[in-house]
């Protein structure tokens, strides 16, 4: 009897063991995805667009300018933000970017490009030039 209890828990430490290396493994594959996952999206471009609640013409037309270009020059594959900065949830990008008042961004890992004082310059009055602008940055960080 002895022996056929010795021979079950063995036979259970085993299935045990077994069990934790499959765990062990998928664990490790699992990380090296979303690493590998998290460093091919910091090398994409990304776009934010921060503004207030409220917003004037000129900020409707640097999202909406910025969101033609995005699309026209890059079919979309080029992630865009729109953020509110005065919600809470949102503290955390503002904090990150370093953000103050509205901002049009680009970002690629660690390079930041701001483009804001010309995207309010041109936004309205000069859609095309502020859409070429948003092109040759991207470009460039490429």
């Amino acid at each position: 009897m002895k022996k056929i209890i010795s021979l079950l828990n063995f036979t259970l430490l085993l299935g045990i063991y077994s069990l934790s290396a499959q765990d062990l493994s998928r664990a490790i594959h699992t990380t090296q995805t979303s690493c590998c996952n998290k460093n091919n999206s910091e090398l994409q471009v990304k776009a934010f667009y921060f503004h207030a609640t409220h917003r004037c013409a000129t900020c409707e037309a640097v999202e909406s300018v910025t969101r033609r270009a995005l699309k026209e020059y890059y079919d979309n594959k080029i992630s865009f933000s729109c953020i509110n900065k005065e919600l809470d949830k949102n503290r955390y990008l503002l904090q990150k970017y370093n953000i103050h008042g509205q901002a049009l961004i680009l970002v690629k890992g660690d390079k930041k490009v701001n483009l804001t004082n010309y995207a309010f310059m041109t936004a309205r009055t000069n859609p095309m030039k502020l859409k070429a602008k948003i092109k040759s940055t991207i470009d460039s960080m490429n």
